[in-house]
């Protein structure tokens, strides 16, 4: 049974299978929606009558700022996921307090993603959006990307600017039919601050048309789309709306054909190593055809980008104990505490190093709770008197 002392309401990871109202309620009972300000519940699977005692207690709920159902339809058949999906969407239509919405990892398909459209045009509040890895195919994200662009449509024409500043939607085959309503719906929403669409299977023409709609978004911070196909198309155009996000400190452009091998140094290589985005502090270029031109014109321009303190460069085409541009980013990264990753054994030993910190750090605190014990203990024998 779920905490009733704190404000978070959480059955994440407890593998329950929820059918029934019988089987949902015994949770919920003993909560006071009044007072729950997250709700998590990951790592279970709910049925449609399930959902449905879930949306009464949600409609009940007045401070509720996260909803993470991310992972909650594992096994449950595609007729079971629309109806419970539209229970729990419907009941936080008119939650003006909610800031985060989290459904990834929800097999949707396209045929799932239309109880999810009132919810999006109608609640104009909500700031983060995660749908991660939901199957939606070019279609199901056209749905969901025009539900979007109609409700900052909508928002505009009440006098109010959009509320929403993170949208994560990757891992969703979207392709290139998706890309232009994407687009629309980035131009709309200018006010957003992350972007991480990864492994869409988006190529050139699609990713101009994202360029196109981001540029619009001139807060922009965070930016991932890693595996997807750039191109000379895609590049031109990324790289045209790079100047316009000065306040961008993220950048992951790893696995996207920034240009075909051979054929030489990028628009997007270009405009970073003239110092498009001076706030950035990493950026990802991992297996892009990169070759001793690009890596020379990197570290030409490094002191244009004086944030800068992880550089990822593995897997383009040098070596890099030879290649004297590469030392040189090495070196430049060193002096103001960051790295240049060049190899995979390199990434992994910085793994190894926090693991291993975060392993003594853990023995620390151990030691310290033992330490602490041991004192309170002692501070007890002393005021113990032996008749």
């Amino acid at each position: 049974m779920a905490s009733t002392s704190t404000k978070v309401f959480s059955l994440q990871g407890k593998s329950l299978k929820l059918d029934s109202r019988s089987d949902i309620e015994p949770h919920l009972e003993n909560v006071d929606p009044a007072v729950v300000e997250e709700i998590h519940l990951g790592g279970n699977t709910i049925g449609v009558e399930a959902a449905k005692a879930l949306a009464e207690f949600l409609e009940k709920t007045t401070v509720l700022k996260v909803a993470d159902f991310a992972d909650i339809f594992t096994g449950r058949l595609i007729t079971e996921i629309p109806p419970a999906l539209s229970a729990i969407c419907d009941a936080l239509r008119d939650k003006t307090s909610l800031v985060e919405l989290d459904l990834s990892d929800n097999a949707f398909g396209s045929r799932s993603v239309d109880p999810i459209v009132p919810f999006l045009k109608h609640n104009r509040s909500f700031q983060i959006f995660k749908l991660n890895n939901n199957g939606l195919g070019p279609e199901g994200g056209t749905v969901i990307a025009n539900a979007l662009a109609e409700s900052a449509k909508l928002s505009k024409k009440e006098g109010k600017p959009s509320q929403l500043r993170t949208l994560i939607c990757g891992r969703n085959r979207l392709q290139d039919g998706s890309s232009e309503a994407w687009a629309e719906a980035f131009a709309a929403h200018g006010s957003l601050v992350e972007v991480r669409m990864p492994q869409n299977g988006i190529r050139m023409d699609g990713i101009a048309n994202l360029a196109h709609g981001l540029a619009r978004c001139p807060n922009l911070e965070y930016l991932d789309l890693q595996d997807n196909t750039f191109g000379e198309v895609g590049s031109v155009a990324m790289a045209d709306a790079l100047s316009v996000w000065t306040e961008l400190t993220f950048l992951n452009f790893s696995d996207c054909v920034l240009s075909n091998e051979g054929e030489g140094v990028s628009a997007i290589t270009e405009t970073i190593a003239n110092g498009s985005n001076p706030k950035l502090q990493t950026l990802q270029l991992q297996n892009n055809n990169m070759e001793t031109d690009s890596f020379a014109l990197l570290a030409e321009g490094i002191s244009k980008l004086p944030s800068l303190k992880r550089l990822e460069l593995q897997w383009n085409e040098v070596d890099d104990d030879e290649d004297e541009n590469l030392q040189t980013l090495v070196q430049s990264l060193k002096q103001r505490g960051g790295k240049a990753f060049l190899n995979d054994e390199e990434e992994e030993e910085e793994e190894e190093f926090v693991a291993g910190g975060a392993e003594a750090e853990g023995k620390d605190e151990d030691a310290a709770r033992t330490s602490a014990a041991v004192d309170e203990l002692a501070d007890l024998l002393v005021k113990t008197k032996i008749a």
